[in-house]
Order: structure tokens, then C-alpha cells, then sequence
């Protein structure tokens, strides 16, 4: 794809949720380099990326890490590349990645699964404020 920053990891999410909204602003406020940039996955471009990379948009209600000519990370991986990636103690994050794939994906789709009912969502996708439109990609 070649449109998209190739020296920044992006990070598809689910637009409507408020879950994955509040990740999104959390990993704003912890991305003190810069290293990320993020479109919704019902967008048209999330939808290309997940094609470009070979993923199913049937099959995927999850995060998406994407490192443009490096690799792709779902599920817990993802959450795990990213928090490797913040600054300061979030980095210790990947001291999970001890647990088995398997055991942490069950407890994501456990989340992901109930995460409207938890969390609610929204109507439409978040629309970001002027100071952080640089920071998603459309």
C-alpha cells in the first residue's frame, strides 16, 4: 500500500467502540514518539489494509497492528507489540507475552465479546479533534 507512513505502526480498531476508543486516547497520551497512527476498521481504508494484508473483515472484531513491510499482529500480540512500543512502564506490558497465546486470546475474545455490553458504543465513529486528526489516517 502506497499511501500509507511507512515509518509509523498502525493501529486498525473498531470505530463504534467505547472500549477501543479509550484505548485508542490512552495510547495517544502514552505514544510519546510518535510511532503510531490509527484508522477505524469500518473505514474504507481499514477495510484495504485488511485486504491488502490478507485478513478476513468477516473474521476480525479485533485490534490490528500493522507495521507497513514488517509483519501484522491481532488479538493479545497486538495489544502486546503496542504496549512495547509506549513509553515508560506500559512497556513492561510484554512480560505477558509469557502467557500462551492460546490462554491470552481466550481472555481477549472474552473481553471482545462482551465489550458493547460492558462499554456501550457509539452511533458512528469517533471524529477526531483538529490537534489529533494528524494522527489518524483516512
Amino acid at each position: 500500500m502506497q499511501n500509507l507512513p511507512q515509518n509509523k505502526k498502525i493501529i486498525l480498531f473498531d470505530g463504534v467502540c467505547n472500549l477501543c476508543n479509550s484505548a485508542v486516547q490512552f495510547i495517544i497520551k502514552h505514544d510519546k514518539n510518535d510511532v503510531f497512527r490509527f484508522v477505524a476498521l469500518q473505514s474504507e481504508l481499514g477495510q484495504e489494509i485488511l485486504t491488502y494484508i490478507g485478513i478476513d473483515s468477516k473474521n476480525i472484531d479485533s485490534i490490528v497492528l500493522y507495521e507497513p513491510r514488517v509483519a501484522y499482529y491481532y488479538k493479545s500480540d497486538a495489544a502486546l507489540q503496542i504496549s512495547k512500543s509506549l513509553n515508560g512502564l506500559f512497556s513492561l506490558g510484554i512480560i505477558f507475552k509469557i502467557i500462551p497465546t492460546g490462554i491470552r486470546n481466550r481472555l481477549y475474545d472474552y473481553i471482545a465479546k462482551n465489550r458493547y455490553k460492558w462499554y456501550g458504543k457509539k452511533e458512528s465513529c469517533m471524529i477526531p479533534s483538529p490537534e489529533l486528526k494528524i494522527k489518524f489516517l483516512e
